[in-house]
């Protein structure tokens, strides 16, 4: 590394020091968005794994296909802004990173097959880092202590130590990251935690800065936690109804065979987003499987995402303050989109009819966690909650609502659309 002269203070820049030469069992760091936190971890690794030959590092998120789009091409930027990617070999296919000289590894995979995980060996040192990114969307601590479990061994080396490295953006004070490290009375023994914001980020661009900044005036609650680094608060949600929980989708959409599908529309400021969900009306549960959520989408971009979600043929209700777009794309071939009902105190009622379901939502749905984590009621001068919700952090949640107006409107409930959600699924 010397005698390619790259200054490590230079290239992680500010915020990051201590973390950087952590030697914590558990080195924690929950973060704003643009606060560089999977950047600078990623670049530590790279570094540490030329250094000290008997490491491997095993790389976790919530899904193992979530790995290669951001873990494994944030590692693959690291080697190359250390000038050092000619000493790596990248397997796309697996993913996977060998380093060349000494045949140290770097894994990935995914909670969603823990066989996998717990059966893992290397052949040169041993498996003694993991690094957990996205850790919020890892709902059962169970399964992190399962990782964690398989992150053993030890060497006759001064140096060696054995790490678990989490990073995350928090959403929702009852997650039980925030008990096991950052809650003074039960956090975990010998951890590192540390809370970074966009601030520390000197390679921020001036737009992103200016976008940040300006949602302090604009919506304070998420401010707090997309600006800050910190937890959701509870208090005034307009739902306290839902949880996290991984479901079989496809078992659901068999036994249960009624299936919503809602869009709500927007461009610049506001996102297009489609949300699908399993409806048992007999038992009162919405179960939410699969979320679409993306700014400046044409209808060309919409349509596209429609038919690869195989949903052309689908009953699908859209905001009806867009019958142009809706118009155009019924005309392109989706056959069965139609506008949603809006009237008087609309949103009302469609708010106290979910709130008398029990809503479970996929842990891949992540906008859909964040929504229902952060939409909350008004608040008067005097700080007291209203009777009314802020129009704000709602794209998913007002998508769901449009798709639940059948059954509390006196639609039609025979259009099912269980034959469009097991074909997306691959059945």
């Amino acid at each position: 590394m010397s005698q390619q002269q790259i200054s490590i203070a230079k290239l992680i820049g500010k915020g990051y020091n201590r973390f950087w030469h952590s030697r914590n069992f558990y080195r924690v760091v929950k973060g704003s968005r643009g606060s560089k936190k999977s950047k600078t971890t990623a670049l530590n690794y790279i570094y540490r794994l030329m250094r000290y030959p008997w490491a491997n590092l095993l790389v976790v998120r919530r899904y193992s296909t979530t790995n290669k789009q951001s873990t494994y091409t944030d590692l693959k930027w690291a080697a190359a802004k250390l000038n050092v990617r000619h000493l790596f070999k990248f397997n796309e296919s697996l993913p996977e990173i060998t380093y060349l000289p000494t045949g140290q590894k770097i894994l990935f995979r995914g909670l969603d097959d823990p066989l996998k995980i717990t059966s893992i060996t290397v052949d040169v040192g041993m498996l003694c880092w993991a690094w957990f990114e996205e850790a919020y969307q890892i709902e059962r601590e169970e399964d992190f202590r399962t990782v964690v479990e398989s992150i053993r061994g030890s060497h006759d080396d001064p140096e060696f130590f054995k790490q678990i490295t989490v990073t995350f953006n928090p959403w929702n004070e009852h997650h039980w990251l925030k008990r096991v490290f950052f809650d003074a009375e039960t956090q975990e023994k010998d951890t590192f935690a540390i809370t970074t914001t966009f601030r520390c980020n000197e390679w921020l661009d001036a737009n992103d800065r200016a976008r940040y900044e300006d949602l302090y005036r604009t919506n304070p609650r998420r401010a707090r936690i997309v600006c800050d680094g910190e937890w959701g608060i509870a208090e005034g949600l307009v739902f306290d109804n839902f949880q996290i929980q991984d479901f079989d989708a496809i078992e659901k959409i068999k036994e249960i065979q009624e299936i919503a599908h809602g869009m709500d529309y927007g461009f610049t400021n506001d996102p297009t987003t489609l949300v699908s969900s399993v409806v048992d009306l007999e038992n009162k549960e919405i179960w939410i499987y699969d979320e679409y959520y993306e700014l400046g989408m044409t209808t060309n971009d919409i349509y596209k995402m429609i038919t690869g979600k195989e949903l052309l043929k689908a009953y699908i209700t859209g905001d009806s303050a867009e019958p142009r777009l809706i118009k155009e794309l019924v005309a392109k071939g989706v056959r069965r989109l139609h506008g949603s009902v809006k009237g008087q105190n609309s949103v009302r009622h469609g708010i106290n009819f979910l709130q008398g379901f029990k809503i479970y939502i996929h842990p891949s749905c992540v906008h859909t966690i964040q929504e229902f984590g952060t939409y909350s009621f008004k608040q008067n001068a005097e700080g007291k909650y209203l009777n009314e919700p802020e129009d704000k952090n709602n794209h998913i949640i007002d998508a769901l609502r449009y798709s639940m107006e059948r059954y509390h409107l006196g639609k039609k409930k025979k259009r099912k659309g269980t034959y469009e959600a097991l074909k997306s699924m691959g059945l």
